[in-house]
C-alpha cells in the first residue's frame, strides 16, 4: 500500500514538476525575446533615421544618451514587480515626438518617416507587454503542496532500507536533484533578476557612435 500510494504521489509530482518547467522556461524565452525584439527595432530606427538624412542627426545623438536610462528602467520595473501603474517614458516620448515633427521633402524621406514612428510605437508596446507579464507563476500554496509531496516521496525510501551511509549519501543527492529542479522554476520565472537574468549589455550597446 506505501509503495502503490508513493507510486501515485511520484507520478503526480514528476507531471507538475515537468509542467511547472516547461511553463516557467516558455515565460523566460518570452520575455528573452522581447528584449530582442526591442534592441533589433533600436538599430533599426537608428539605421532609418541615418537614412533619413542629416535632420534627423538630433533625434540619433538623444536615443544614444536615452537608452542606458530605457533599459534601467525596464529592469527596474520587472525587478520591482510593483502593482502600480504603467509609467510612460518621457525620453521613448520625446523621440517619438521629434520623429513626428520631422519635415520630410521627398517621397523616401516619408516613407522613411512613416516606418521610424511606426518602429517606435513598437518599442513602447512591446516595454507594455513587458510590463503587464507576470513573473510570479508559481503561487506559494502550490509550491508548498509540491514540496510536501516530495517529502512524502523522500521519507517513504527510508521505509524499506537500513539507513546507512550509502542510503543517507544517495537520499541527499536525490533530494538535491529534486531542490535543483524547483531553483530552476524559481529561477526561469524571474528572468531579470538571479543567476539566470537576462543581460540588458546588447541593449545597452545596441547603438554605437554616430
Amino acid at each position: 500500500m506505501v509503495r502503490l500510494g508513493v507510486g501515485l504521489i511520484a507520478t503526480i509530482a514528476a507531471l507538475v514538476l515537468g509542467l511547472l518547467i516547461a511553463a516557467a522556461k516558455s515565460s523566460f524565452d518570452t520575455q528573452s525575446n522581447q528584449i530582442k525584439q526591442i534592441t533589433a527595432n533600436v538599430i533599426l530606427l537608428d539605421n532609418l533615421l541615418a537614412q533619413y538624412g542629416p535632420e534627423a542627426r538630433p533625434t540619433r545623438e538623444e536615443m544614444r544618451s536615452t537608452i542606458g536610462p530605457f533599459a534601467d528602467q525596464l529592469w527596474r520595473e520587472k525587478v520591482a514587480r510593483t502593482a502600480g501603474p504603467f509609467e510612460t517614458n518621457a525620453s521613448a516620448e520625446r523621440i517619438y515626438v521629434e520623429i513626428q515633427t520631422l519635415s520630410p521633402r521627398t517621397d523616401l524621406q516619408r516613407s522613411l518617416q512613416a516606418r521610424a514612428a511606426q518602429i517606435s510605437t513598437d518599442v513602447a508596446q512591446t516595454r507594455l507587454l513587458l510590463f503587464v507579464e507576470s513573473d510570479n507563476l508559481i503561487p506559494a500554496p502550490f509550491l508548498a503542496i509540491l514540496v510536501f509531496w516530495l517529502v512524502i516521496i523522500f521519507a517513504s525510501f527510508s521505509l524499506f532500507s537500513t539507513l546507512n551511509v550509502t542510503v543517507l549519501a544517495f537520499l541527499s543527492l536525490f533530494a538535491l536533484s529534486a531542490s535543483c529542479a524547483i531553483f530552476l522554476i524559481l529561477e526561469l520565472s524571474r528572468p531579470f533578476t538571479g543567476l539566470m537574468m537576462i543581460s540588458s549589455a546588447p541593449l545597452r550597446h545596441a547603438l554605437g557612435p554616430l
